[in-house]
């Protein structure tokens, strides 16, 4: 779909902007909001300590989206402290403006919350005069010039930040009331349209991989061949697996299971030996993540050296995501982990290590790597816990196939999965890129209407 530009332009006058329609007027944000019930605020400086288990709902800059509301926590505070603090009345479409974390000066309309609302100090509370359309307004807040520059202005060493007073200095370039209303209904259509086939694509992700987990965990329980005489395993979890499978407990499989020692921080480097630590493992697949790295330069008699890595050793988290798992590649051999990796090294001559890391990724052992976690806040596996785990155990050349099964479907899965998100992306690229055009005047939308049905696209390739 294409749009028609304006008849005439001009310069905008305003430094994050170029050209913009010739009818189009500039103001500071601030003075938006000169009328007698017009607002530009900031919110409340609201501690923990104020903080109660009801009276009036709190939000803070959380809860601001780019764009939308997020329905995230549900803090309160008492009358009492509302009238100590003096804080100010949250209402019913405002506009919440975050001076806070990525994207700055992100916006959203405040919704009806059941009752009265304040909000933190880093939000501002915009009630713009009445000749502003506040939904023209969040979107102009959420174009891609605006954030640059906002991101432009905003400091701070460990959370960026933006003050009031820099954001209400922000010259913006907006038409008539009639015509933001028609631009924000003409994005209101295009968004939810555009959003509805995201939403499609991440199903779809989100089928994808939970059939590429029902084919690990069955592949790896039940083996490949349906018509094979099956067994009753005595496990309840377990059910039947293939009468000529063992069932034992994984410390049979492995010839020891240790983990990294602590104190590792202070030999941290830019480079040296590879660190591996669960931030490398994935739920995904039982190759390494190597985004993000960590190098080290211990000393030569480092206690760590027990456990450094050889190929084809088996790496699990004991924390976080349990029995998240990978098989050491020749990237990742002769690094050292971390006290919350198990490395656990498989018998070389009975077992397949990428058959049995499959087995750890399938469903039937997280369940059981769950179970045995424990810990408050921080549920952790014991390193007794990766020796004592059940696994189903087919002979080592049925190991050898069923991960050279495994290995060919993830590939396929994985490769739907890219395309679906590369889909997202697209579609998330034509959103931003479609409000930013229509808010800066890029497209004149004054003569859209709503197409019809037999108009819409069909599927996501059509619209991008």
């Amino acid at each position: 779909m294409t749009f028609p530009s304006y008849p005439e332009y001009k310069e905008a006058g305003v430094e994050w902007l170029g050209e913009v329609p010739e009818h189009w007027c500039s103001a500071p944000i601030k003075y938006m909001a000169l009328e007698r019930n017009s607002l530009f605020l900031d919110g409340d400086w609201i501690e923990s300590k104020d903080i109660s288990s009801d009276g009036i709902r709190y939000i803070t800059t959380g809860n601001v989206g780019e764009g939308a509301y997020k329905e995230q926590g549900a803090g309160f505070i008492s009358e009492e402290t509302f009238h100590l603090l003096g804080c100010t009345d949250v209402y019913e479409g405002d506009v919440l403006i975050s001076r806070l974390n990525n994207p700055i000066g992100r916006a959203c309309i405040t919704p009806d919350l059941g009752g009265r609302v304040v909000t933190s100090v880093d939000n501002v509370i915009f009630r713009p005069d009445a000749k502003y359309h506040k939904k023209f307004i969040v979107y102009l807040f959420s174009s891609e010039e605006y954030f640059k520059h906002t991101g432009n202005l905003a400091r701070g060493a460990t959370m960026q930040r933006i003050s009031r007073g820099l954001l209400g200095n922000i010259r913006v370039v907006t038409p008539s009331l009639e015509e933001q209303t028609q631009i924000a209904r003409f994005l209101d259509h295009e968004t939810a349209r555009i959003d509805a086939l995201i939403e499609e694509q991440q199903r779809l992700i989100e089928l994808l991989k939970e059939k590429r987990q029902a084919v690990i965990s069955r592949a790896v329980t039940k083996g490949l061949d349906p018509t094979v005489p099956m067994k009753d395993s005595g496990v309840e979890w377990l059910g039947e697996v293939p009468a000529h499978w063992d069932f034992k407990q994984s410390k049979y499989l492995f010839e020891f299971v240790t983990s990294g020692s602590r104190g590792w921080a202070e030999f941290y480097a830019d480079d040296g030996d590879l660190f591996f630590r669960i931030a490398n493992l994935t739920r995904d697949s039982i190759e390494p993540k190597l985004a993000t790295l960590q190098y080290v330069n211990p000393p030569s008699n480092a206690e760590g050296e027990r456990s450094k890595v050889r190929l084809n050793d088996i790496l699990i988290s004991i924390t976080a995501d349990l029995g998240s798992v990978c098989v050491a590649n020749e990237a990742v051999v002769g690094s050292y982990v971390s006290q919350h990796v198990a490395l656990a090294r498989p018998m070389s001559k009975s077992v397949f290590g990428r058959w049995l890391a499959y087995f750890v990724l399938s469903t039937t052992c997280k369940d059981q790597l769950v179970g045995a976690g424990y810990g408050g806040t921080k549920v952790q596996l014991s390193l007794d816990d990766i020796r004592t785990f059940w696994v189903s155990v087919p002979p080592y050349e049925e190991q050898l196939s069923l991960a050279a099964f495994l290995d060919k479907e993830i590939k396929a899965f994985d490769g739907l999965i890219v395309q679906a998100s590369i889909g997202v992306d697209l579609l998330s690229e034509r959103r931003s890129a479609l409000i930013s055009a229509a808010v800066t005047g890029k497209i004149d939308v004054r003569g859209w209407q709503p197409p019809t049905s037999a108009q819409a696209p069909k599927s996501v390739q059509e619209a991008v």
